[in-house]
């Protein structure tokens, strides 16, 4: 394998003298290699598996977006090569950091306040319509409303057919029609990272500022809170400390956003409960529909803390 990203590398940097390549995590669609050189910065290799291929354009594409407004705090694409003789591949710059999942912050506070701060960075990039990013807005839909309905039934509807518990489906259901009037709050889709969670923040253990974000294949053109309420449910938990630094850090959030996020927690859940068992990672799904019961039965997620009023 180091043979072959050597010839990858080449086509991207031709003078570069390979020190070490070593593997990185990259999920279920790609496989990522950090390639360390000899007097040169060290360079990210994503490949893409067949089916995923198409993702690339959508990576370069929510990163030209994103770079006007983060600068160095994502990678910047050095080489990118379509699928062809070999793998669908992109090179980029290796942010500095570890992932913050990967350690212990003494101060959570001070942490998510700069990830408030970098959401609020994020969402300041308007969309021309709802839906799923890959470069463009796939199947756009004018209204938050109208996207997620059709998200909320096309989940439900999944969940059914991989035979989720019938009664919960039946609650869920019901709970996202007595609730879905909180969709029309959304008057202007905003690009979103889709997947803001701890492992995919890169922090300096030393001083703790973030150094980053990464991994943009979930970004979708939606509800800026649809971003906060995945921040919640991956990484926030029932953490006050975690919450009121993200707060702080985000700024002013319009008057429903209790209701919206516990909304779109729910929807967070769901999706996640349906692509385990759509891989057949079977483990976590009890979790998730406890989850799911917990958050039908919590009307209201915990307000804003008194720090942040």
């Amino acid at each position: 394998m180091e043979h072959d990203i050597a010839a990858l590398l080449h086509k991207a940097a031709p003078r570069s003298e390979i020190a070490e390549v070593l593997p990185r995590s990259g999920g279920q669609l790609a496989t990522v290699f950090e390639v360390r050189r000899i007097a040169a910065a060290p360079l990210i290799i994503k490949l893409y598996s067949p089916e995923w291929a198409w993702k690339q354009a959508k990576e370069i594409h929510v990163y030209d977006l994103l770079a006007p407004h983060l600068g160095t705090a994502i990678p910047q694409v050095v080489h990118a090569e379509p699928e062809g003789e070999t793998h669908a591949f992109t090179v980029m710059t290796m942010l500095t950091g570890v992932p913050l999942c990967e350690t212990t912050a003494p101060d959570y506070q001070v942490v998510y306040k700069q990830l408030g701060e970098l959401l609020t960075a994020i969402h300041r990039i308007p969309q021309p319509a709802y839906g799923y990013l890959t470069d463009e807005v796939l199947e756009p839909l004018p209204s938050n409303d109208a996207y997620m309905r059709r998200q909320f039934a096309k989940k439900l509807q999944e969940f059914e057919e991989l035979g989720g518990d019938r009664a919960l489906h039946a609650r869920l259901t019901e709970y996202v029609e007595q609730h879905s009037g909180l969709f029309a709050s959304s008057s202007r889709p905003v690009l979103c990272h889709n997947d803001f969670h701890e492992g995919n923040v890169l922090v300096d253990p030393d001083t703790w500022q973030v150094q980053g974000i990464v991994d943009v294949e979930n970004a979708i053109a939606a509800d800026p809170l649809i971003d906060l309420a995945k921040t919640q449910y991956y990484s926030i938990k029932n953490d006050q400390a975690k919450l009121s630094g993200l707060l702080t850090g985000y700024g002013e959030l319009p008057s429903d956003w209790v209701e919206r996020t516990a909304v779109y927690r729910l929807y967070h859940a769901l999706e996640l409960w349906d692509w385990f068992r759509l891989i057949g990672v079977i483990d976590p799904l009890e979790s998730i529909a406890a989850d799911l019961v917990s958050l039908l039965g919590t009307s209201r997620v915990a307000g804003r803390p008194d720090a942040v009023r």
